[in-house]
């Protein structure tokens, strides 16, 4: 059954500008390839509820309708991540995300 609101997920992504660099990834792998790795991280999947508000809205919204085991990549414009200016780093830039649900309940 696909993902909807209120459906707790846990979910693999790694996420990449438009340029290609990475900036985050739940995989360790993904992450040192990116150099963005932190050895005090845990890798693993992220856990979240759908529409509970506390990742940014084009991630939640790309994750709506997938299905456990499926990947898909999700472009999500500033104005549905980080806003288009601010002091977020990552405000004003265009996100892409490589996700895959691993879990739902």
């Amino acid at each position: 059954m696909p993902v909807k609101e209120g459906d707790y997920v846990e979910v693999d992504y790694t996420g990449t500008l438009k340029d290609g660099s990475i900036f985050d990834s739940s995989i360790e792998e993904k992450a040192k390839e990116g150099d963005v790795y932190d050895p005090d991280r845990d890798y693993e999947p992220l856990g979240f509820t759908v529409g509970d508000g506390n990742l940014i809205k084009g991630f939640e919204d790309g994750v709506k309708g997938m299905e456990v085991g499926e990947k898909k990549e999700v472009e999500i414009p500033p104005e549905e991540a980080y806003g288009t200016s601010g002091d977020h780093p990552l405000a004003g830039k265009t996100l892409i995300f490589e996700i895959e649900v691993k879990k739902k309940e």
